[in-house]
């Protein structure tokens, strides 16, 4: 990882909004701010333009007829999303967004409000598509579409991460995000492309997972979460991988079977399964929920969502569960029925054990694993020891995928506190809609913008800090994949002792397996248990 700056000064400035309309250029990008552009191998993978560029040369060697070609495109997608259009056209400057963003408020830069970031492309359409903007220019902001206009919305486009904060204040209901995303395809259009996104993209497109794992790399992992369970519980599992037939097909994000503290959530998965002796399936192509796609295009999201119905199809199962995940689950849930139909052969689903009707699932036949567990527990279809977990004292980060994504408040909270004896929620202004970023979504969690992401998170961080020395939390759960990834830079760089972790951690933790043939000594971390084991 790169080294964090000792200090992060914040500087706040008041430009007037016609200087707002001078467009930053390569020579006021800031190291840890700028992305990578995209590599050769995943453009031509992708049929993305693809150009040998650097982001702080004065020649970006845009293709000679990019003006047209980024009109043009501009133009496609007002006619085909009507709420880009309404986006374009609604905005009164009002400012209830700007200090709503984790970016502006740890940056201070005022490009990084929603209202300027979404002008940086307003802007645009008023000058080449509104008549007043085409006769009063500038007076109108409107201003001309340059080279320079070109590396600002670079700049700034991948410096949101699509979180929808803003949305949840804006009066008339603006989605910043979605602006970005369609700002982000007309860059698309002309090559002018970031690496990060669509290094994940192109490996999930080849593999059906971001690593780029081939089946027995699947398997492989699987089986080694297998042999840690054992290492904990002296159980046996053995790991479903294309079985055909299965009742269900569940998918995670590939981080959970990879990486660490993603690793004990999926120890939870497994044992979770095993003790419910239910009939599913892992598959090694649907090997991945989440979803880069979604930070690029509809089309890239469309092409990456197919392959789970594809295997669910193939495989014959009846329905689909969903592991922790955060893009992951705002793709589901708000396109997923649209961009690819559900096979016919998918049923509504029903929970096996407690005979639930999930009746929010109907359409796109997925079930969050949050609502499954939660409907076990409020049946009393399995054995807990919330005890297990009395050596951490948990808050929970709503995901903002998750909770603006797909309103799951209360089902995680339900979970967490049946399974853990100590529980203290962060600030109200901070969780639930009102959540604040991670700060490395959206296609941000990437090296070369680390200070942006440790300032970007700040905000989170600080509610964090709050509850840490209120009540002495000591462990962070939450249900994205990047999330935690993402927060144990972030909570290390702003000196917070707090250990990260999921929901199904805390699960597999006080879950009692009736194939247990001793006490357990220590949690899925092979930490010692409070009373139980070496301290």
């Amino acid at each position: 990882m790169e080294e964090h700056p000792e200090v992060l000064k914040i500087e706040q400035k008041f430009p007037s909004w016609r200087d707002m309309l001078k467009p930053v250029t390569e020579k006021d990008f800031k190291p840890g701010f700028y992305h990578y552009p995209i590599l050769e191998k995943d453009a031509q993978a992708l049929g993305i333009p693809y150009r040998d560029w650097d982001p702080l040369d004065k020649d970006w060697k845009l293709p000679p007829d990019w003006k047209e070609t980024f009109l043009n495109k501009f133009k496609e997608l007002l006619d085909k999303y009507r709420s880009l259009k309404v986006f374009m056209d609604i905005c009164v400057r009002c400012g209830a967004c700007a200090d709503k963003c984790h970016y502006y408020v740890g940056t201070g830069d005022p490009k990084n409000m929603p209202v300027a970031r979404a002008e940086t492309l307003r802007s645009i359409y008023r000058r080449y598509f509104t008549k007043i903007g085409q006769i009063f220019g500038e007076w109108a902001g409107a201003r001309e579409l340059t080279e320079d206009v070109i590396k600002e919305l670079y700049y700034y486009f991948y410096q949101c991460s699509l979180c929808r904060r803003c949305s949840a204040f804006c009066p008339y209901g603006i989605d910043t995000a979605e602006i970005v995303w369609r700002g982000r395809e007309l860059l698309n259009s002309i090559g002018v492309s970031h690496r990060f996104s669509f290094i994940s993209i192109a490996a999930s497109a080849r593999t059906g997972n971001h690593l780029g794992l081939l089946p027995g790399g699947v398997a492989g992992a699987l089986q080694s979460v297998a042999e840690d369970v054992y290492d904990i519980t002296g159980i046996e599992i053995e790991v479903p991988v294309n079985k055909k037939g299965a009742e269900i097909l569940f998918v995670s994000p590939s981080a959970d079977f990879f990486a660490t503290p993603h690793w004990y959530v999926c120890m939870g998965y497994l044992m979770l399964f095993h003790e419910l002796g239910l009939d599913y399936t892992w598959s090694t192509y649907a090997s991945e929920g989440g979803n880069f796609g979604t930070f690029q295009s509809y089309e890239l999201a469309q092409k990456l969502n197919h392959k789970i119905y594809e295997e669910a199809e193939r495989l014959g199962v009846k329905w689909i569960l969903g592991g922790e995940c955060g893009h992951m689950w705002r793709d589901k849930h708000q396109f997923m029925a649209t961009m690819n139909p559900p096979p016919k052969t998918l049923e509504d689903p029903v929970n096996p054990i407690t005979g639930t009707y999930f009746e929010n699932a109907a359409e796109t036949k997925m079930v969050h694993i949050a609502e499954f567990v939660a409907d076990l527990i409020k049946h009393k279809k399995i054995k807990l020891d919330p005890s297990r977990n009395d050596h951490w004292k948990v808050t929970f980060h709503d995901s903002c995928n998750t909770a603006r994504g797909m309103g799951l408040f209360e089902e995680p909270r339900y979970v967490i506190k049946n399974v853990c004896n100590y529980f203290y929620e962060m600030p109200e202004h901070t969780i639930r809609e009102k959540t604040y970023c991670c700060g490395s979504g959206g296609g941000l969690l990437t090296e070369e913008v680390m200070e942006l992401r440790m300032r970007g998170g700040m905000p989170r961080a600080m509610a964090l800090k709050h509850v840490h020395k209120r009540f002495g939390v000591n462990f962070l759960c939450t249900i994205c994949a990047i999330d935690k990834a993402a927060f144990p830079h972030l909570l290390e760089f702003w000196k917070l002792p707090v250990e990260v972790g999921g929901m199904m951690e805390l699960v597999g933790n006080a879950l009692i397996m009736k194939d247990e043939d001793q006490e357990r000594t220590t949690d899925l971390r092979g930490n010692p248990l409070p009373g139980r084991g070496e301290e």
